[in-house]
């Protein structure tokens, strides 16, 4: 099957330069495991495959176990495999991803709890990258298992 989609890379190469700019800040100073758990989770509610096979083979890389990256799509059910700052985390993740009804009060505080400001802002913008990927990767067919990185 050949994708005759564009490569979002070379057709729009300042702006994805940009978005590894910022991708790489809003990265900074977050635990490298909730990164992972992140991305994760947002690629499963947007159903970037791409992404999600990208992201779970790295956190493999860096370590995680089979056993939480299978309970990540059921963190609520499976809460004990996640500490308290990972699930508020990942409520956030769920909150921002599906933006359409709005962040709830409760889930912005429950991560504002856990996280100091700074680090909250950079959870956030982690939100808003991993986003932006899995969009571009949806929107030019990207195959899961096709890394380029």
């Amino acid at each position: 099957m050949t994708n005759s989609r564009l490569t979002f890379a070379k057709s729009a190469p300042k702006a994805f330069k940009a978005l590894i700019g910022f991708d790489a800040a809003a990265r900074a100073g977050l635990d490298p495991a909730l990164v992972e758990l992140v991305q994760i989770r947002a690629s499963q509610l947007n159903r970037c495959a791409y992404c999600l096979h990208m992201h779970t083979s790295d956190a493999r890389k860096a370590g995680e176990s089979e056993e939480r990256l299978h309970m990540v799509a059921v963190w609520r059910e499976a809460a004990h495999f996640f500490s308290e700052k990972e699930q508020a985390a990942l409520a956030l993740t769920e909150a921002v991803t599906l933006v359409s009804g709005g962040v709830p009060d409760d889930v912005y505080a429950r991560a504002a709890g856990r996280f100091e400001e700074e680090e909250l802002a950079q959870l956030l913008a982690l939100i808003f990258a991993i986003n932006t990927w899995n969009r571009i990767a949806i929107a030019t067919a990207k195959v899961p298992g096709t890394d380029e990185r």
